[in-house]
């Protein structure tokens, strides 16, 4: 059994930490949302405000509420999370700590005729997440405002399915005044869910390659985050099994520390020589100077 927990650690950790951050429990059942103190709080993943086991706020949402109020100050704090997050974990938090990403690993084991690790087009379409936070996450709440000056949480409001799947189901399954008020909006953004849900059984996390902005921010910091992968270049004979292990399908010998690696380790259990490891930044470069 222990060699078993051993083999799925990530996927075990992925499910504690969901339930870690999810766990007011009361809420699913009362259609409630929490609303304590450590809503204050982001957290690093992509975990709906909305959610009524939430015990913290998305990143992301937060950045919008900001943006798109009428007395709009620059959400520094906010800002400086996903910049602290980026700089030590990288991409890391996509691989182990996003409730989502969870759902996407889970439904990806699911038997199809032929998996795909990535769309056709993937050379431009993995920049589509830059274009979304750019647009939806930035633009769109700072110049769409209403009458009274404010903006709305456009990427909250129109794509996030994170948010339709823990925050908008359970709420209207709870509560009988919100499923009344359902409209067509709660229809397309049921429809993007379930297009993302249906793709992520044929191709690994579309949503994280593709569209997730979250992704996008942690990916610029993947190249010099504190946390990252070494590859031992006396080691490595550039056999190609990392990479063809490697779900997101990167060249790992070339570039260990790619900006679309979630940090997932299969590389590094794939390696039959042992030329790939975890490591930190300033670790790396200390001994970098020891050697010359």
């Amino acid at each position: 059994m222990f060699k078993k927990l051993k083999e799925n650690a990530r996927t075990v950790f992925q499910f504690c930490y969901a339930a870690l951050t999810n766990g007011y429990v009361y809420g699913f059942f009362g259609g409630k949302i929490f609303k304590g103190n450590t809503k204050g709080f982001c957290v690093p993943g992509l975990n709906c405000y909305s959610c009524p086991g939430a015990l913290g706020s998305c990143p992301i949402g937060s950045f919008q509420a900001v943006l798109s109020e009428r007395n709009f100050k620059f959400a520094f704090y906010v800002a400086g999370i996903l910049m602290l997050f980026g700089a030590v974990f990288g991409r890391f938090v996509c691989g182990w700590l996003c409730p989502f990403g969870l759902v996407q690993d889970l439904l990806y084991k699911i038997p199809f005729p032929k998996k795909r690790k990535k769309l056709p087009g993937d050379k431009w379409l993995k920049y589509l997440k830059y274009i979304v936070f750019a647009v939806f996450v930035v633009l769109l709440p700072l110049t769409v405002l209403d009458i009274i000056g404010q903006g709305s949480p456009w990427f909250c409001k129109y794509i996030c399915p994170s948010g339709t799947l823990f925050g908008a189901f359970p709420l209207a399954a709870a509560d009988e005044g919100i499923r009344g008020a359902l409209g067509s909006l709660f229809g397309w953004k049921t429809a993007v869910l379930v297009f993302l849900l249906l793709l992520s059984v044929v191709v690994y996390r579309p949503f994280c390659r593709y569209l997730c902005p979250l992704g996008a921010v942690y990916s610029v910091f993947n190249p010099i985050a504190f946390y990252r992968y070494k590859v031992d270049s006396d080691k490595c004979t550039k056999c190609g099994k990392c990479q063809k292990e490697c779900k997101m399908d990167i060249r790992v010998y070339e570039k260990p520390n790619d900006p679309e690696c979630i940090r997932c380790g299969d590389c590094i259990k794939a390696c039959p020589y042992g030329a790939i490891c975890p490591s930190v930044r300033m670790k790396n470069e200390r001994s970098n100077k020891k050697q010359k």
